[in-house]
């Protein structure tokens, strides 16, 4: 053990452990979720340190020495993989709004920064954490910029999934475009459409929802580096503030800028905000296409029927042969958890008090789940459910001869109340509603050709021989 001080006074620090007192303090305070804090944030973290130790030496306020070893030190935890047992232990909920996390940074870096230099860990008169690493720097600018940077490097997989899952759906729109089905409103029978159609249209949402994403991820990218304590800018050299943006630039091979107001970027979260709600957007979304998929699904006796999902795991432990929509399901417990991470994120932007918000952490170890979870869940939706889906179309054929959707048709020949009365007469009866129609003596041979033509009826409105437009007599 080494002992290590700090303004509360002294505490012992393992001697394996490259973070200091700062950090063993958090860990008494913040054992809450048993997690980690995400190895993208810890990585932003080191590179703006980085980032800042050349800023600063540009500027001639730190030691080109200490510097040098500070971005040796940076440069060899950049080339590792995050360890979470040496140096990076912090739970990822804790108060403070990120103090613990840059301060666990910041002597990380120092002592990996003085064990290369030939020095002891907890030798900061050498190299500081605070005095040093943390130069020109506070957690009211640090921390929420290496959010954005983290979120930054997670959102673009997760956009490259919603496209490939948009081409899924867009290749399974052309392969049923001519399979014809029942449309329904209200879970009631409306007027033939075609698979295809469906699947056509999940398209359009998914395209808004990676719009929304796309706009809301080019606004992390403007960050509020150098405005340090509430975007005074204090401790920091006018070199620093015109630089700081460039190099952190070099170090992440980004194209980021600096806030025009940084006091106002301090306090303002909305482009965490936006990015959540965009977020929320894509689970109502595909929540909405999973239940329609296990509805199409549902039976196979006794429901819809219309569609087959890939079998991908026995259903039951009692029933034998019952196999669940298993993929769809995961796709919604996904999207409910993207839903309440949206509150959380909401209520944390909007508990902020004055010139600074204090609960950055939550708000992070939310928006990390949502974008973790969604590209997963993507995936595996895409693979294992949609690219399978196949129709049954005997079972379309049959609901769409015996629909009474085609009264809707009559209604423009007959009238609405004679066509709803044959609809009744067809449900009471169970007979054919051509049948029907024929024995009322009210339709020409031709015009029931038309009605019963269920391509035409599903025409794509936007072409000229749409639908089923019956001139007067």
């Amino acid at each position: 053990m080494r002992i290590e001080s700090d303004s509360l006074g002294q505490m012992e620090v393992p001697d394996q452990a490259y973070y200091g007192i700062h950090t063993m303090r958090a860990l008494e305070n913040f054992a809450i979720t048993k997690d980690h804090v995400n190895a993208n944030l810890v990585k932003a973290l080191i590179q703006i340190k980085a980032a800042a130790a050349k800023a600063n030496k540009g500027a001639g306020t730190l030691d080109t020495d200490v510097a040098d070893a500070i971005l040796t030190a940076t440069d060899e935890l950049l080339s590792q993989p995050v360890d979470y047992e040496n140096m990076f232990p912090l739970d990822p909920i804790q108060g403070g709004a990120g103090t613990s996390m840059n301060m666990n940074a910041n002597e990380v870096i120092a002592n990996v920064a003085l064990t290369k230099s030939g020095h002891e860990k907890g030798e900061y008169q050498y190299i500081n954490p605070n005095d040093h690493v943390n130069k020109s720097q506070s957690t009211n600018d640090v921390f929420p910029s290496a959010g954005k940077l983290a979120l930054i490097h997670i959102v673009k997989p997760l956009m490259l999934e919603i496209e490939k899952l948009m081409a899924a759906l867009g290749s399974k729109a052309e392969e049923f475009e001519d399979v014809y089905k029942m449309g329904r409103t209200q879970l009631q029978d409306a007027v033939p459409m075609t698979l295809g159609n469906s699947f056509h249209a999940y398209l359009k949402p998914l395209k808004r929802d990676l719009n929304r994403i796309d706009k809301a991820q080019a606004d992390l990218h403007v960050l509020n580096l150098g405005g340090s304590a509430i975007g005074s800018g204090i401790n920091v050299s006018r070199y620093y503030q015109e630089h700081i943006i460039p190099e952190l630039n070099a170090v992440t091979g980004l194209e980021l800028e600096q806030a025009s107001d940084l006091f106002d970027a301090t306090q303002n979260l909305d482009s965490f905000l936006q990015l959540s709600a965009a977020l929320k957007s894509l689970a109502v979304d595909l929540s909405k296409i999973a239940n329609d998929l296990r509805l199409l699904s549902s039976g196979p006796r006794s429901g819809l029927n219309e569609i087959n999902l890939p079998a991908r795991q026995a259903g039951s432990s009692i029933m034998p042969g019952k196999v669940n929509p298993v993929i769809p399901e995961v796709v919604n417990q996904v999207a409910f958890e993207v839903m309440g991470n949206d509150i959380t994120v909401t209520n944390a932007v909007e508990a902020g008090q004055l010139e600074l918000n204090a609960f950055e952490p939550v708000m992070l170890y939310r928006l990390f789940a949502s974008v973790d979870h969604l590209t997963q869940v993507l995936k595996t939706f895409r693979e294992n459910a949609i690219t399978g889906i196949t129709p049954n179309e005997e079972r379309l054929e049959q609901d769409i001869d015996l629909s009474i959707s085609y009264t809707t048709a009559m209604a423009a020949i007959i009238g609405y109340q004679k066509a709803s009365n044959l609809a009744k007469q067809a449900l009471k009866t169970n007979r054919p509603l051509r049948e029907l129609a024929e024995e009322t003596g009210e339709f020409t041979e031709e015009q029931l050709d038309e009605v019963f033509a269920v391509d035409k009826i599903v025409k794509n409105a936007r072409t000229p021989e749409h639908g089923l437009v019956f001139k007067n007599s």
